[in-house]
């Protein structure tokens, strides 16, 4: 909704027409000393500019040289220097313009930033910066917004990025009294006030430029050997090596420059090693040293010499593979498997097995499964340690079937822990809470629980015959529970004729029978 304007009298004009002349009048009467002031800042912040491009220019004639000697090494760092330059010389030269355009709308065509003669004019950088439609400020603005996050992606030191982002800041403080970047910067202000600000964005670009050169520079070794240590190493493979197979290592300067060769020494005696890998068969057991020295050379032509030695074991190959819970392996079933070999790490071990499968099933654990009962499973165990396969050992089990389990009943004992009932004496109440039987290998070694398909009670009759009655399934049959009510103590009878299947899948008829008496 517009905003209706209330009628100002003759008087109320006359005064705002004498106010706005009185605002001028004082912004003229800007002091003479102010003024020349500006020259002073604008001579001495050409000084400090100038010696910032003189240092960066040794910087890219020194990438140049760099570049040309060694391309391989400096080629990133040398594109992301000449990257900067770019940027840097686009947002220095927009300032040099716009300093130019104001000297040129204060003083006429011929007007110089340097000897600026109408310092005081107060509408020449509006004109250049502010006004509608051909204002420069937002450009300028938009400009140093980008220069400053391009350049920031340059350096990764915290200090070092809030140190440019405040020189290149674009940010108005909260005494901007509602105004715009370009407006708080150059609104009412004099021509060579203006220049000189302009002239500071140019001395915190180049500065800018030279914190990022320096920190590309850092990057490579412009000096060849830019280090104070240097330590000779040999790395090895392994240092515990198996007879027959290969030593292998390489002998490195810590800090060397990757693209320079240096010459390699073992016994005193030069040798030739490709990216610095050395080999050698290990024929005999026992413990040695690999020993010698490296030498490179500086920028200076100076030679560096670093010794080094390296022990290392050779040993037989030689392997352990134990069962876990048995001597032997049993057909059908998930036989754990434990596999190692000395000093080399599980997950260098891989192992296979004829006459069935075996599965990893974590650091140095398997699942071995053979499949013919009679047939011995070998297991073959191989170690990449050194970087290819090498046999460590074959061991041969018997495989044989699992042997027939044991019937019991389930139950619980007086303190509520499980219990397996194989026979004896039993309480008529106990007799009567239970509701079926198991069976099952539980030797101390082994737990192999199977499943009861059939079984049978035998009864002896009042006339001394016997009195056969079936299950339901694992479970007692109503006949059967009828039948234990009815047992007078000290009476017996047997459950027989279990018949149950394993994991293995075999079926088979338990011999053992169950005597119960009743107390």
């Amino acid at each position: 909704m517009a905003i209706k304007k209330r009628p100002v009298s003759p008087r109320q004009k006359m005064i705002n027409l004498m106010y706005v002349v009185l605002m001028a009048m004082l912004a003229l009467n800007v002091s003479n000393e102010v003024l020349n002031g500006f020259s002073i800042v604008e001579e001495s912040l050409k000084r400090t500019t100038e010696n910032a491009a003189k240092e960066n220019l040794a910087i890219y004639e020194d990438f140049d040289q760099q570049m040309k000697a060694n391309p391989q090494k400096v080629k990133e760092w040398y594109e992301k220097a000449q990257l900067v330059k770019l940027s840097s010389d686009s947002l220095y030269n927009l300032a040099a313009d716009l300093k130019l355009a104001i000297a040129q709308e204060a003083d006429g065509a011929d007007g110089n930033p340097a000897k600026i003669v109408n310092k005081e004019d107060l509408e020449a950088a509006n004109q250049v910066m502010l006004a509608p439609g051909r204002g420069r400020g937002d450009e300028l603005k938009k400009a140093i917004e980008r220069y400053r996050e391009g350049i920031l992606k340059m350096v990764d030191d915290k200090d070092q990025q809030r140190r440019i982002a405040s020189d290149l800041t674009t940010e108005v403080p909260s005494t901007g009294l509602g105004k715009n970047w370009q407006e708080y910067m150059f609104e009412s202000m004099p021509a060579a006030a203006a220049v000189t600000l302009l002239s500071k964005l140019q001395s915190d670009v180049r500065n800018a430029e030279k914190e990022v050169l320096h920190k590309l520079v850092q990057n490579i070794d412009v000096k060849d050997i830019r280090v104070n240590a240097l330590n000779a190493f040999v790395i090895p493979n392994s240092q515990t090596i198996v007879r027959g197979d290969r030593f292998s290592a390489r002998i490195v300067m810590a800090a060397v420059d990757t693209t320079q060769v240096p010459e390699i020494f073992i016994g005193n005696q030069k040798v030739d090693l490709k990216d610095g890998l050395y080999e050698t068969v290990c024929g005999r057991t026992g413990d040695f040293t690999l020993s010698g020295y490296i030498q490179t050379t500086n920028g200076n032509g100076d030679a560096i010499r670093r010794d080094f030695s390296q022990k290392y074991t050779v040993v037989d190959p030689s392997a352990t593979v134990s069962a876990d819970l048995m001597n032997m392996l049993y057909a059908g079933y998930s036989n754990p498997i434990s596999i190692s070999v000395p000093g080399v790490p599980l997950n260098k071990i891989s192992a296979t097995m004829t006459n069935g499968t075996l599965t990893p099933t974590g650091p140095g654990k398997y699942i071995a499964r053979p499949s013919k009962i009679g047939e011995n499973a070998t297991i073959t165990v191989i170690s990449t340690n050194t970087g290819h396969p090498q046999q460590m050992g074959q061991f041969s089990f018997r495989v044989r079937r699992l042997p027939d389990p044991t019937p019991y009943i389930d139950m619980k004992d007086e303190k509520g822990n499980p219990l397996r009932f194989r026979g004896g004496g039993l309480a008529k109440g106990s007799l009567l809470g239970v509701e079926g039987i198991g069976a099952a290998i539980d030797d101390g070694i082994l737990d192999i629980g199977f499943r009861v398909l059939s079984f049978e009670t035998v009864f002896s009759g009042n006339m001394g015959e016997s009195v056969l009655m079936a299950g339901d399934g694992d479970r007692f049959s109503a006949r059967q529970k009828d039948t234990f009510r009815k047992l007078a103590r000290n009476r017996r009878f047997y459950i027989t004729n279990v018949v149950a299947i394993g994991p293995d899948g075999l079926q088979r008829t338990l011999k053992t029978p169950i005597e119960i008496i009743v107390k």
